[in-house]
């Protein structure tokens, strides 16, 4: 069984996970900005079971699966994955864990959204992910500015690049993050759960 999409040595490589339920044109912008402004040389969008910190279940993952890939339309750069349901983790700092170890020459970069960094302090082993990996916090609606003030942004202060920084994240030591602004696009997936749940 094949657990790692085909990689290059030495790629860097972003990982934007979630649940992905639905995907929707909010997680391609964000993705398309990290390739582009982190230099990446590819992203892995990984598709979780199950989300820890939510009490409802997504929809199944195959249907998660092929809704994601749809919405890429193909993306030569962009894998989507369920590399946690292969490897059997449940938390993003096991995840990071397993890769590591599996794949040592890559340059690994978690990419989320500011909205999760508000959060990010709920996470299981949350600094122990800020010292593994660089992270790349990516603008999102209503998010923002309170981002600034998190826990965890507050805590790994000192480990914050500039903006204009960014495409050398992939090639800092952890702890390092970098806030990325852009076009603000105010679709989620909560957002679209809702509204198909209404017709």
């Amino acid at each position: 069984m094949r657990r790692l999409p085909p990689i290059g040595r030495r790629q860097a490589v972003g990982l934007l996970g979630g649940s992905f339920d639905p995907p929707h044109a909010g997680h391609v912008q964000v993705t398309q900005t990290a390739l582009r402004r982190l230099g990446l040389d590819r992203v892995w969008w990984l598709v979780s079971p199950g989300n820890p910190l939510k009490t409802r279940g997504p929809a199944p993952l195959p249907q998660r699966m092929a809704a994601a890939r749809a919405i890429l339309r193909g993306h030569p750069r962009v894998q989507v994955t369920d590399i946690e349901v292969r490897l059997g983790t449940r938390y993003t700092a096991e995840t990071l864990t397993r890769l590591r170890r599996l794949a040592p020459g890559l340059r690994l970069v978690w990419i989320m959204g500011s909205d999760n960094l508000l959060q990010f302090h709920r996470w299981h082993d949350w600094q122990r992910i800020m010292r593994m990996v660089p992270v790349c916090v990516v603008a999102r609606p209503g998010a923002r500015l309170a981002a600034r003030f998190a826990p965890a942004a507050r805590a790994f202060r000192h480990a914050q690049l500039n903006e204009s920084e960014a495409r050398a994240l992939a090639r800092r030591k952890p702890p390092a993050w970098v806030v990325l602004n852009m076009p603000l696009n105010p679709l989620s997936s909560t957002a679209l759960r809702h509204a198909l749940s209404a017709e």
